[in-house]
């Protein structure tokens, strides 16, 4: 694809200094981009690679002012970081899913339908009363099982598998390795210590623009619905047990594990390597921060909690100031202790 510095302004809504009728081929970072390259500054930590990057041209924001020459062309937009992302995105879709039509050997069962537009890699398996919208995606050996319905323009990435009776809205992502809807963690234990699996009989629900990362599980609910809502973001190795309901616009970064029945509002943040016990509450905006151990409900919208247990950040802040000077505090008590029990001199 090629286009000009003028035409990418036109698209973003901005203005151009320079040649306007430079041509750009790529994207890339401002330190690594060479002739033909698009690339974007956000951060005016790094002006100074402007001054040295090969780019053709540059995304910059309203506030920029060049302390030295510039030989890119600059886009003016008041947001360089959306900008250069609506740029990628467009760049995804026309490079990564532009692909259509079916690829063989592909299994599609007899009693599924799909929408126009939809793509099918080969040895994908599509099961019985599948319902796929319009302009889905399913890559090779994907696994999509019975009754499972997508929506328009979600995307199944490679040896990704959704379990039977999954519901997956509109433009979502569930990306490669990743499991949706199989059985939650279910045993009931016996009087001679053994343990009986308990039938998960429930399903998963995905709302719309929902985004599942690279080998995370979604359990089934063991009666009900798992739910992920609206525009919620789920990082790599995520663990969903099973009944959890995750609100709207929720991220959930890597390694997180969240124990079942648990209930996270709207707009919340979980930091990587978070751990949440199963059936408890978080409020809405809530942010954890990595490795935060959430062990009972959170209550109040906005907290940002820290450590393990989890505790109000400027407290765990100081619990962490205390910790790290316990060797030298120790050293006090016991010179005090020993001064304490010195006997008295004559």
């Amino acid at each position: 694809m090629e286009f000009t510095v003028q035409q990418i302004a036109e698209v973003l809504g901005g203005t151009v200094e320079g040649d306007a009728t430079r041509r750009v081929t790529s994207l890339a970072k401002i330190d690594e981009a060479r002739a033909g390259s698009l690339a974007f500054l956000s951060n005016l930590k790094y002006e100074h690679f402007l001054y040295t990057t090969q780019a053709s041209a540059v995304i910059v924001g309203p506030d920029l002012a060049p302390r030295q020459p510039v030989a890119a062309a600059l886009i003016r937009v008041a947001d360089p970081y959306s900008g250069f992302t609506k740029l990628l995105e467009f760049y995804a879709q026309a490079t990564r899913m532009g692909k259509r039509g079916v690829e063989e050997p592909a299994y599609l069962a007899a009693t599924a339908t799909v929408g126009p537009g939809h793509y099918r890699g080969a040895f994908s398996y599509i099961g019985e009363n599948c319902r796929l919208g319009p302009n889905v995606l399913v890559f090779p050996h994907a696994y999509i099982g019975d009754r499972v319905t997508i929506g328009e323009g979600s995307v199944i990435h490679a040896g990704a598998k959704i379990y039977p009776d999954t519901v997956i809205g509109r433009f979502c992502v569930v990306k490669a390795g990743a499991v949706v809807g199989t059985d939650g963690f279910g045993f009931a234990p016996q009087p001679d210590g053994s343990y009986r699996p308990i039938p998960q009989i429930g399903h998963v629900v995905l709302e719309d623009y929902v985004s599942i990362g690279a080998n995370t599980t979604v359990d089934c609910a063991t009666m009900g619905t798992t739910r992920v809502g609206e525009g919620s973001k789920i990082d790599n190795l995520v663990q969903v047990g099973h009944n959890v309901e995750i609100g709207k616009h929720t991220v959930i970064a890597a390694q997180t594990g969240i124990s079942g029945s648990t209930k996270i509002g709207d707009y919340c943040l979980l930091g990587g390597q978070v751990g949440v016990v199963g059936h408890i509450t978080l409020a809405n905006k809530t942010t954890l921060a990595a490795q935060t151990g959430v062990h009972k409900s959170v209550k109040g919208e906005g907290r940002i909690l820290q450590g393990r247990p989890a505790l109000d950040l400027k407290q765990s802040q100081r619990v962490l100031v205390v910790f790290r000077n316990l060797p030298e505090i120790l050293h006090r008590v016991e010179r005090l202790e020993k001064a304490a029990n010195a006997p008295e001199k004559p």
